[in-house]
């Protein structure tokens, strides 16, 4: 891929080997750990901005999972592109940074499952939660599963398109910003990862394994996360909703305010899937105040308990 522009991306990214993979991450700014892990098909540059606001008093960590971003892109034969890997890796990165505690997860699209389902093995650990169109749970009983997703899911034509010719990429950085659309540099940016029929694998992995049925490779995990999710309630929760997502829709939402009936939750009716990237400062400047209005001392911390996982 080609440079990517200093000012859409100024950062030194590290990278830790996973069994010789190079895992690449950000790692910036001190104090307390805020963690945020990206959907498909994006990767750290999603959270840009708000790693430039939480830098300046806090320590912020940002993957880009195996497949995507500036990661490795190996094939089948050397990653196993499945939810319990992408769960494993992350641990990986968590305990190499010394990351042990007092953790607060800001999560967007697969983001969610995968923040949950590490969180459903270290609940102890996290503190906060900041949910961003994502899910960490089966699609909704009153929901039909979007079509484009069958398309790219289920259909030959589907996946060569994405392997192919990057339109899974390519539309989502076109579509999922209604209100302030990407300029094109920035869906260039986006799109820059993937820039061959073997560096999108990940983009197509990730459509094959959205768990629908039983007996589905993840379908199981993703049925346990959501069963112990009510564990999580007495933690501070921000809830950022762009409601023009035709994945991600009102439905989710409304099964997230089930699960957190306390959360904070704000909405934005003109605004798409990448959310972040469509509300811009405000949402940055919500999420940062969100978290001074619930800091991390010893009457705001979860309180230890046992869990049978």
């Amino acid at each position: 891929m080609l440079p990517l522009p200093s000012d859409l991306y100024p950062f030194q990214g590290k990278a830790l080997d996973l069994e010789g993979l190079r895992y690449h991450y950000l790692d910036e700014g001190q104090g307390e750990a805020v963690v945020m892990l990206h959907g498909n098909p994006t990767w750290s540059i999603y959270y840009r901005n708000l790693v430039l606001a939480l830098r300046g008093r806090r320590r912020t960590i940002v993957p880009d999972h195996i497949g995507c971003g500036l990661s490795d892109k190996p094939g089948d034969d050397r990653y196993e592109y499945t939810l319990d890997r992408r769960v494993a890796d992350l641990d990986r990165l968590l305990e190499h940074l010394g990351l042990t505690a007092d953790l607060t997860l800001v999560l967007h699209d697969w983001g969610g499952m995968i923040g949950m389902a590490w969180a459903h093995l270290h609940p102890e650990r996290v503190r906060r939660l900041v949910l961003l169109n994502t899910a960490a749970f089966l699609l909704p009983a009153e929901m039909s599963f979007p079509w484009p997703l069958w398309f790219a899911r289920d259909t030959a034509l589907g996946a060569f398109l994405i392997r192919g010719f990057n339109a899974f990429s390519r539309v989502a950085a076109v579509v999922c910003c209604k209100k302030n659309p990407m300029p094109k540099r920035v869906r260039a940016a986006y799109c820059a990862p993937y820039d061959s029929w073997a560096n999108r694998i990940a983009t197509l992995r990730f459509v094959q394994d959205i768990p629908l049925r039983p007996g589905d490779r993840c379908y199981d995990r993703v049925s346990e996360v959501a069963a112990g999710l009510e564990r999580f309630r007495d933690r501070p929760i921000l809830v950022g909703w762009g409601e023009r997502d035709f994945v991600f829709d009102r439905h989710f939402l409304d099964a997230w305010i089930r699960y957190f009936p306390h959360a904070e939750v704000e909405r934005y009716p003109e605004c798409g899937h990448y959310v972040l990237e469509d509300v811009g400062d405000p949402l940055v400047r919500r999420i940062e105040r969100f978290l001074d209005e619930h800091p991390l001392t010893r009457t705001n911390a979860a309180t230890p308990l046992q869990f049978d996982i």
